[in-house]
């Protein structure tokens, strides 16, 4: 894809991966609509971005609410004429025992992580459709091809995304030339880990941090950038990408 004056919607974009991706698409010329809940960060990015001689707009968007996310790519779409790249990089990880049963934790990773990603697929995916091209992305994660203790409910989400992706991806991109990858990062230095309220793997995830270097909002930017930039017959239809000292 030739990503010159190319719009993107990315959600998540406040902070971590959603904020690294946007910002490496509008250096890279890509016009960037910004959504999440939190509109101060946004603006914050987006004045960054414009600084650095990117375009953008924020977009204020709850993924949970499809009325919210109706508004916000009809706002995208009223502003650039389409939509061209979704990025679903919204997404929460409060780790816990099941046993501890944290029911509203467990809903809240249902609805933002799985659910999230179907309102704005549903949203965005008629614009694609009728433009015959476009590129969605996907964040899973290594939780989405691994199970891990203390990550039930959120592997459960992660692997439903890795399914739905390439799923969506035999469906779609044969007939309308929309490509889909499904990105899967391990340890990412992110506001992740600050969903986490169980002390212990609370504890567990800093005690991590000390013992490999995570990877980068930035890294996995690069992986977007690799993926979108591939020749237009070439579909990356995954991207599992670990830090190196990461040998599990």
């Amino acid at each position: 894809m030739n990503l010159q004056s190319k719009v993107a919607l990315i959600t998540g974009a406040s902070s971590g991966i959603g904020a690294g991706v946007a910002t490496l698409l509008a250096a890279n010329g890509v016009k960037v609509a910004l959504a999440a809940r939190r509109g101060e960060k946004l603006k914050a990015l987006l004045k960054e971005i414009q600084q650095s001689g990117g375009e953008g707009l924020v977009v204020e968007m709850d993924v949970v609410d499809p009325a919210s996310v109706k508004k916000g790519v009809e706002a995208v779409v009223k502003a650039y004429g389409t939509i061209d790249i979704l990025v679903n990089n919204a997404g929460l990880m409060p780790l816990s025992d099941v046993e501890s049963l944290k029911v509203d934790e467990w809903h809240r990773m249902v609805d933002v992580n799985i659910k999230g990603v179907w309102n704005t697929t549903a949203a965005v995916l008629p614009v694609l459709i009728k433009q015959n091209s476009g590129h969605i992305f996907n964040l899973s994660s290594i939780a989405g091809r691994k199970l891990f203790k203390g990550l039930s409910v959120y592997c459960a989400t992660k692997h439903a995304i890795a399914a739905f992706s390439d799923i969506m991806r035999m469906e779609i991109a044969p007939k309308y030339k929309i490509r889909v990858t499904s990105l899967q990062p391990g340890a990412v230095a992110t506001e992740l880990y600050d969903h986490i309220t169980e002390p212990t793997y609370r504890k567990a995830m800093d005690d991590l941090e000390k013992q490999m270097t995570f990877l980068t909002p930035e890294d996995i930017a690069h992986s977007v950038l690799y993926a979108l930039q591939a020749p237009d017959h070439v579909n990356v239809s995954e991207i599992f990408i670990l830090p190196t000292e990461q040998g599990w």
